[in-house]
């Protein structure tokens, strides 16, 4: 509870008058960021909870759809006030204030593909985007003005959801909806459904999905097409889950991790004709999504995305980058950093051995502890290591669970949550 809402961005002299859909929330929050509105409802929450266990004795079993609505509802509760709260604020002020510079940042670019021009290579001085600095106390220059860091996906997604009314096109609606899909996306696995309710109360209810949706952490639409496509591989549906990982990977490169890992599946299950179709479709996807600017300007959206990344961004967070610089063996935040040759010599070879590892042992759930593994790898190997980032090794994990279901139920997950013999407890049905 102390976390939930905590850390926002304090913005000096924020004028907010209540207006629009959101002005009555605004209003009783008093125009300001008003952690009890945020965190009473986590609270009814966990009252809903605390009532939910306390009738399961009395109850013969649980309804498939009643077990889905409580958890929707519980998550709900958690992220949902707090982002109409700031969408509301933000619409009461200034488009810069209330919210995060990369999300203002992705919004703009979604414009900027609206209008036909490349967000890549784009000078955002003049946007509205330098005044969100010194908004919070920070230098007005910025090096994110001058370069754009998310992968075509992310401005396409932008454009699409900037077409709706104010206050919906706000990005961080979008990732409200995101986080909450990942649930649902857990629910597609084929696992006892108990596993995949807790999976998917995880996987969008966790602190760091539920502060993104409403800081503005822009992860979500990755992680849930990336968990749809592992869970369309167990469905045998390979050319959409080959289709939802290209366009997870458009949205977020961290996704491309997850490519060998679920290639490897999609060859262990499918026939070879269909595996070749999942690839074709793959690439077919990726390239609709990346054509345009690489066309309009291939350099621009290397140097955005690949250069600035490794080698333009200050070094910040928790990886071997702020270890070595902690210890003196680098001196400048902004100075040269071995990321690529890390890269090769380090991470590479550890991938190799983890796919090698899972085409050897051709277990299902070794696709997620591998992915997890690189992933948090990568991301410990990288220049910056935000918090936000864990969010990418704990899907794995949460993914990891549910194909280890899979593998141990080959003939099939019962629909049912499954307790001792003898148990009172109450289970779930369709």
């Amino acid at each position: 509870m102390p976390v939930l809402g905590s850390d926002p961005w304090e913005f000096r002299d924020a004028a907010v008058e209540p207006t629009g859909l959101l002005g009555r929330l605004v209003d009783a929050a008093g125009g300001e960021w008003d952690l009890g509105l945020v965190r009473s409802p986590a609270v009814l929450a966990g009252v809903l909870v605390a009532l939910a266990a306390t009738l399961t004795p009395l109850v013969r079993r649980w309804r498939l759809d009643a077990a889905v609505a409580l958890t929707l509802a519980v998550l709900a509760l958690l992220t949902v006030p707090a982002v109409l709260l700031q969408v509301g604020l933000r619409q009461g002020s200034e488009p810069w204030l209330f919210t995060n510079d990369s999300t203002y940042q992705i919004e703009l670019a979604g414009d900027l593909v609206l209008d036909g021009d490349n967000p890549y290579g784009h000078d955002y001085t003049g946007s509205g985007q330098e005044r969100f600095y010194p908004a919070v106390g920070e230098p007005r220059e910025q090096v994110a003005l001058r370069h754009f860091a998310y992968f075509p996906g992310t401005p396409e997604l932008a454009a699409a959801w900037r077409l709706l009314p104010a206050p919906l096109d706000d990005f961080r609606v979008l990732v409200l909806l995101a986080t909450l899909g990942t649930f649902f996306a857990a629910l597609l696995f084929r696992a006892p459904l108990g596993v995949r309710l807790a999976a998917g109360a995880v996987l969008a209810g966790n602190p760091l999905a539920v502060r993104a949706t409403w800081f503005g952490t822009a992860d979500a639409p990755s992680l849930l097409l990336l968990v749809l496509a592992f869970a369309l591989v167990t469905r045998a549906r390979y050319g959409w889950a080959a289709a939802s990982l290209a366009a997870a990977v458009l949205s977020k490169q961290f996704a491309l991790v997850a490519l060998p890992f679920l290639a490897v599946m999609v060859l262990q299950r499918a026939p070879r004709p269909a595996a070749v179709r999942a690839g074709a479709v793959f690439a077919a996807v990726l390239a609709v999504g990346a054509l345009p600017f690489l066309v309009a300007d291939p350099g621009a959206l290397w140097r955005d995305t690949v250069a600035y990344g490794a080698d333009t961004y200050r070094i910040v967070g928790y990886g071997l980058s702020a270890a070595l610089l902690e210890l003196g063996v680098l001196d400048d935040r902004r100075g040269p950093y071995p990321f690529l040759p890390l890269v090769l010599l380090v991470w590479l070879p550890v991938t190799a051995l983890l796919v090698r590892s899972q085409a050897r042992a051709a277990s299902l759930w070794l696709g997620g502890v591998g992915f997890t593994v690189s992933m948090f790898l990568l991301l410990y190997l990288g220049r910056v290591f935000q918090v936000s980032y864990l969010a990418w090794p704990l899907t794995g994990l949460v993914l990891t669970v549910l194909l280890a279901q899979l593998s141990s139920n080959a003939t099939g997950a019962d629909e049912r949550l499954r307790f001792p013999a003898g148990s009172s407890a109450t289970r779930v049905s369709r």
